[in-house]
């Protein structure tokens, strides 16, 4: 029987592992989209027609299409994308109430820890587009929020689509976080609200527009230290 310190040495062993695989399967598919939303919207309804939309839009631009893997929005995603000009990936991570389709999925990738998953959102992206979602959309949005913030990750557009159920979460940031002093007044437009597909893909070459897509080398260092 192994000791509590040998299983947790093992489990570092086993996230490293996920790493190692995660990172040379997902080697040169930038530039890249880290999309998100609910998994329990399903096909017909207005979020998942504007989660397939956008992931093609931003396929057939050139951008790799990161989603969770799971259904609903992630699934209409890897959707649009896979049927546009570039890569679908699919990160899939194994949840009782959520089994996505992977048939959508160019490149599927598996994890047992959210630890190393949340890491490749992360990692590979130029941009986030974020669309309506639960505690898991929400804990997504906020992370990368925060790696952007204090400087552990390069900014990147953090895009939120869906903007009637976005405005109170952001109206709220801006009364209570910023009005109390809990963040800067500038943290603030490091999200924007846009609904128009068009628009979102415009908004993420407008930030990129005279540096190009790829990491300069000081952030690369920097997110080394994700």
């Amino acid at each position: 029987m192994y000791s509590s310190n040998g299983q947790e040495a093992w489990r570092v062993l086993a996230i490293m592992a996920e790493f190692v695989t995660a990172a040379e399967r997902m080697r040169g598919i930038r530039p890249a989209v880290s999309m998100f939303g609910s998994a329990r919207v399903g096909e017909g309804h207005e979020y998942y027609e504007a989660s397939r939309t956008i992931a093609r839009k931003l396929s057939d631009a050139g951008f790799s299409v990161i989603s969770g893997g799971g259904p609903g929005l992630m699934e209409a995603a890897n959707k649009g994308a896979h049927a546009g000009l570039a890569p679908s990936i699919g990160l899939n991570i194994a949840l009782q109430h959520e089994k996505g389709d992977r048939s959508f999925q160019d490149i599927p990738i598996d994890f047992l820890y959210f630890f190393s998953r949340k890491m490749m959102f992360v990692r590979f992206a130029s941009a986030y587009v974020v669309l309506p979602g639960g505690f898991g959309t929400l804990d997504e949005l906020s992370e990368c929020l925060t790696l952007v913030q204090t400087g552990k990750s390069r900014r990147i557009p953090i895009i939120l689509v869906g903007s009637p159920f976005w405005r109170g979460l952001v109206d709220w940031m801006r009364e209570k976080l910023v009005g109390e002093r809990m963040i800067g007044a500038s943290d603030i437009e490091l999200v924007q609200m846009i609904d128009d597909p068009d628009a979102v893909v415009e908004a993420i070459f407008r930030f990129y527009e005279g540096r190009g897509f790829q990491p300069t080398q000081e952030e690369r260092q920097r997110m080394l230290n994700l």
